[in-house]
C-alpha cells in the first residue's frame, strides 16, 4: 500500500501558519470518518470536499506536515490521521477541568468526543456548594475551594470555563495562577490573560447573530428580484433636460 509519506524537517520547523492549525481539526474529522469506513487512500479533491475547502488549500495545508500523497493514489488515510493527530497533540493524554457545572458544563461533561480525541475530563468544579459530591458524567462535582488543588495534583493545563460571565475573569484568574496555560472559555465575556496563556473563545449567540445577518441579507436579495428592475428615475417638473444642440448639450427646458 502507497504511504503517501515524504517528510521534510526544514519545513516543520518553520512552524506551521495559525490558519493551517485551525483547519487541521476539520481534515481530521473526515479523515477520521473514512477510517471507520475502512478506506484506505482518499485524493486531495475527495478530502477537501468532505472538510469544506479546496483541494489547493488542503495540499498546501499538507506540505507543511511534509506530506505530499502518491500521484494517481492520493493519501494514505490511517498514516494522516496518525499524523494530524501527532501535530495537534492528541497521541497524548491532556487531563482537562471543566469549571462551572450548570446546564452548558453538564453538556460539556457528558460530550463523548473528548476521550476519543485525546482529552480525559479530570474534574469537575462548580461555587454551588449543593453540588459537591453530585455526579455528573460519572464524576463527582467538587468545590471550586478544591480548584488550585486538584490542578496540581491533576497535571492540569487546559481549563474550560462555563460560568456565567459575572464570574469568569475570576476563574479564570485563578486557573492561570494554578498553572493553567490554555482556556477554553463558553462564558459571554472577553477574558484578560497574561503572555504565554492562549484563549479560545466560544461565543454561540454571536454564531446565531452573524447566521441571522445572513438571513437578513438573503431576504434582502429576495427581495430586490421580486421587484424587477429599478424604474427609470423621474425628473421633476422644473428639473432641466438635454438636448444636442450645435453646440453641445443645451437645456431644452429652462428653470424657472
Amino acid at each position: 500500500m502507497a504511504t503517501g509519506r515524504t517528510h521534510r524537517p526544514a519545513t516543520r520547523s518553520r512552524g506551521i501558519p495559525e490558519a493551517t492549525v485551525a483547519r487541521l481539526p476539520l481534515y481530521l474529522r473526515a479523515l477520521t470518518a473514512l477510517s471507520e469506513r475502512s478506506v484506505p487512500t482518499v485524493s486531495s479533491e475527495e478530502l477537501a470536499a468532505a472538510a469544506g475547502v479546496n483541494s489547493a488549500k488542503l495540499r498546501k495545508d499538507f506540505s507543511y506536515l511534509g506530506s505530499y500523497g502518491t500521484r494517481g493514489v492520493g493519501y494514505d488515510v490511517e498514516y494522516l490521521v496518525y499524523q494530524i493527530s501527532r501535530e495537534l497533540g492528541l497521541t497524548q493524554d491532556w487531563p482537562v477541568v471543566i469549571v462551572g457545572i450548570g446546564n452548558l458544563g453538564a453538556a460539556l461533561a457528558n460530550y463523548g468526543g473528548f476521550a476519543s480525541r485525546g482529552f480525559r475530563v479530570a474534574a469537575l468544579i462548580d461555587a454551588d456548594p449543593a453540588m459537591a459530591g453530585k455526579p455528573v458524567a460519572g464524576i463527582a462535582v467538587q468545590h471550586t475551594d478544591e480548584l488550585e488543588h486538584i490542578i496540581d495534583s491533576n497535571g492540569v493545563s487546559i481549563g474550560v470555563i462555563a460560568t456565567p460571565a459575572g464570574a469568569a475573569q475570576q476563574v479564570c484568574d485563578r486557573l492561570v495562577a494554578a498553572g493553567v496555560t490554555s482556556i477554553l472559555n463558553f462564558a459571554p465575556t472577553v477574558l484578560t490573560v497574561p503572555d504565554g496563556v492562549d484563549v479560545r473563545k466560544v461565543d454561540l449567540s454571536i454564531e446565531l447573530q452573524i447566521l441571522a445577518f445572513h438571513e437578513q441579507r438573503k431576504a434582502g436579495e429576495d427581495a430586490a428580484h421580486d421587484d424587477g428592475p429599478p424604474a427609470p428615475p423621474v425628473r421633476s417638473a422644473g428639473a432641466a433636460t438635454h438636448r444636442k444642440g450645435p453646440d453641445g448639450d443645451v437645456p431644452a427646458v429652462m428653470p424657472a
